[in-house]
């Protein structure tokens, strides 16, 4: 695509939602929906926002970045652009086949070659869909379709043929649930893997024969061949048993009553946050697990590899640490501790820097991949932190916050050099799922 071409698409629509073109009845409910929304004036950003207060010593970008971010709440997906001119908003695309429903626009993932935009949406009746948009105008390419129980993070192979998405299943009963594998091409899934209880978080090796989620109720980190569509390895990361399972060993062992249903506080989603007004206090997530008898010691949210595909490292939200894994030997390298509440992982593509989103600390913290030491702990613009994708310079990255209640989520840009925040644009309630699009050379605008 020119960058002709890219700014008369860019110029068509940059102050409202573009609600999808969907036929029948739905399709006007839909716009009429889009409509109302616009004119409150919800999920749009400032026209151009610059950078954050306090930043001036930080050397302005050379390039223009975009990015694509869901928000849960306010079902829609916004593209975000970042540049020597600031920040903004670029574009907002309505979400959903229920007008009368939160629909949740949770997992995002681009295809390799930037020509389409993958998202899955975790509410449904009652599964939710995986949809498919080409990019640029955002516009829908095929009818959505259904996968299992709420699903949630996804990740492509190299070559963008197969889509491997968790079924989070938050709403049910406390038993394993799946990973679904989609052929992207034809917008089908080809498979339903039984992965684990509460399966979360989908990154693929870069040598592209694996992919990597983890267990949040079981503790455990799951390898996942992608030729077969089987699960090969699993390994435990319970905190002081870390080692190899069995690759058969789904089955939760902590207590047999795990029917109890859940409560999405304030957006409807899995935020680790009471809702406003709570008088226990009690997050959603914490309040799950102690009703299920659940007291998993890591509680893992990511699993990501490393550039070279030598290392993996994973999320322990429960024990405030990072593990690290040789995937070769399938064995405990290292650990390394956090701030509160990792949540989402993404090491620069140099292989210099690992950036982990503080959920429950409210913050974003840098390591150094080489030594394990933290290197910063930077505050976020709002509260409860989601997730991360960084430039392919390795100079940005670019964080989805969720907020709370009412609030507008939040897309933060932090140098990776200085570690501070150098922009940041509101965006749809509950900010969540996140991926980088394109970077070019800027030009005079």
């Amino acid at each position: 695509m020119t960058r002709i071409e890219w700014n008369r698409m860019a110029s068509e629509r940059k102050d409202g939602a573009i609600p999808l073109r969907m036929g029948g009845r739905v399709a006007g409910l839909i716009l009429g929906t889009a409509l109302l929304l616009a004119g409150c004036g919800v999920g749009s950003g400032p026209a151009m926002e610059g950078p954050s207060p306090g930043t001036a010593s930080d050397p302005l970008p050379e390039a223009d970045y975009w990015i694509y971010v869901g928000s849960e709440s306010a079902d829609r997906i916004h593209r975000v652009r970042f540049g020597p001119a600031g920040i903004e908003v670029e574009r907002s695309t309505v979400v959903g086949r229920l007008p009368t429903e939160v629909e949740g626009p949770h997992g995002v993932a681009v295809s390799p070659d930037a020509r389409y935009l993958y998202l899955t949406t975790g509410h449904g009746v009652p599964d939710g869909h995986f949809w498919k948009f080409e990019v640029g105008p955002d516009s829908l390419v095929a009818e959505p379709i259904l996968l299992g129980r709420f699903p949630a993070t996804m990740d492509l192979t190299s070559d963008g043929l197969y889509a491997f998405v968790v079924n989070f299943n938050l709403y049910g009963s406390m038993v394993p649930s799946t990973m679904s594998v989609v052929y992207t091409p034809d917008v089908v899934e080809v498979a339903q893997i039984e992965m684990c209880t509460m399966p979360h978080g989908v990154r693929a090796h870069p040598g592209g024969i694996h992919v990597y989620s983890v267990c949040m109720m079981d503790d455990q980190l799951v390898e996942v061949d992608t030729h077969t569509f089987r699960v090969s390895r699993r390994f435990s990361v319970d905190v002081g048993n870390e080692g190899p399972l069995p690759a058969d060993a789904v089955a939760m062992e902590h207590g047999e009553d795990h029917g109890a249903g859940m409560d999405h506080g304030a957006h409807g989603g899995h935020g680790d946050h009471a809702a406003p007004g709570d008088p226990q206090g009690v997050s959603p997530m914490t309040g799950a697990m102690e009703r299920a008898g659940h007291h998993a010691s890591c509680s893992p949210t990511w699993a990501v590899p490393s550039p070279d595909g030598s290392r993996l490292w994973v999320a322990c939200n429960g024990a405030d640490q990072i593990l690290e894994v040789d995937v070769a030997d399938w064995s405990l390298v290292r650990r390394f501790a956090t701030g509160r509440g990792p949540y989402n992982l993404e090491p620069t593509p140099d292989g210099r820097l690992l950036v982990a989103t503080l959920k429950q600390g409210d913050a974003v913290e840098f390591f150094d991949t080489a030594t394990g030491e933290s290197l910063a702990v930077t505050p976020t613009s709002t509260t409860v932190v989601h997730g991360v994708t960084i430039s392919p310079d390795s100079r940005y990255a670019f964080v989805s916050v969720e907020g709370v209640g009412s609030e507008p989520g939040k897309v933060d840009v932090f140098d990776l050099g200085s570690f501070r925040m150098v922009a940041s644009v509101a965006v749809g309630q509950q900010a969540a799922g996140i991926d980088f699009l394109r970077m070019e050379p800027s030009f005079p605008r």
